[in-house]
């Protein structure tokens, strides 16, 4: 892209960061699908389009090309999802007078059921770590995700500050640096207290400058995402289930098991830190699909 093509890309980033708090993660997948239609753009016009240019055909013809190349439904809704907030930027800065996608329907998506782990495999599950070293921190780690359905960032986010273990609640950082509070249970905040001297321990043993993150890695310094999910991984491998288990499945666990023993939707709605009722109510259709299966695999005329 050409340097007038590439400060727009750049405005739109700074945008997204700085007044939507949108994560690194979110920028990432946002600057690399634009890319991915700039060079389409490239191929069409050559290395001096500009962005204003497009219109409905020639949308049509990245649909069709995205199509021919058998992209996934999923990829194609999220590009065009970016795009269509790119150039809503473009609007609401006076660049254009109207967003060429504000009318481009997203290709329809498969509602697939969330994977989840029936209580009697996450119990074994949170069991699975040893009650010593690093297998302290493993067992907390293990216990937050499940005690509060956090997702990974939240919790390799997580402060000192953040977590009450006397009254038993922590504060999440979400989404959008949304805030929201969620109880502990008994046995998370044991989990956790047990888990502080072996933090304290790695970072003194390393001589790690003072931080306030909650967990840490083998040599006491902070801990990340890639890492949370290898230690989900190595104790699932133990676990020798057959399905596909990441740390969002625990999250998924969570919410399924609070509905499972009559929870209100609303409620896990705010735990889980959703924006809108509609991506909770997934887990309605989880607990839905489970009665029917315990129906009819028990009742003697079904």
């Amino acid at each position: 892209m050409n340097k007038a093509q590439e400060k727009l890309l750049q405005r739109f980033l700074t945008y997204l960061s700085v007044e939507k708090s949108s994560s690194l993660l979110t920028l990432n997948n946002y600057e690399r699908d634009i890319r991915s239609f700039g060079q389409f753009l490239v191929e069409r016009f050559g290395e001096d389009f500009d962005w204003k240019q497009v219109g409905a055909l020639d949308i049509r013809a990245y649909l069709t090309d995205m199509n021919k190349r058998e992209y996934a439904r999923k990829t194609i809704a999220r590009r065009i999802s970016a795009l269509r907030s790119f150039y809503k930027f473009m609007v609401r800065e006076n660049i254009l007078e109207s967003n060429p996608f504000a009318r481009i329907k997203s290709p329809k998506l498969e509602k697939k059921l969330p994977v989840f782990l029936e209580e009697v495999e996450i119990n074994e599950l949170l069991e699975l770590p040893e009650r010593e070293g690093l297998g302290l921190r493993d067992q907390a780690i293990l216990e937050l995700l499940y005690a509060t359905g956090c997702r990974v960032s939240e919790l390799v986010g997580l402060t000192l500050t953040r977590i009450d273990l006397g009254n038993q609640y922590v504060l999440l950082l979400g989404k959008g640096d949304k805030e929201r509070i969620v109880p502990l249970g008994s046995t998370c905040c044991r989990a956790v207290k047990n888990y502080y001297p072996v933090r304290q321990h790695l970072m003194e043993k390393y001589n790690v400058p003072a931080h306030g993150s909650v967990f840490v890695n083998n040599r006491g310094g902070v801990l990340t995402d890639r890492s949370v999910r290898r230690i989900v991984d190595k104790y699932i491998t133990q676990l020798a289930v057959s399905k596909k288990v990441s740390p969002h499945t625990i999250r998924h666990t969570f919410a399924t098991h609070l509905l499972d023993h009559g929870a209100d939707l609303r409620a896990v709605q705010e735990l889980l830190g959703h924006a809108n009722l509609s991506t909770t109510q997934i887990y309605t259709h989880v607990t839905t699909e489970r009665i029917t299966s315990v129906y009819r695999k028990n009742h003697p005329r079904a």
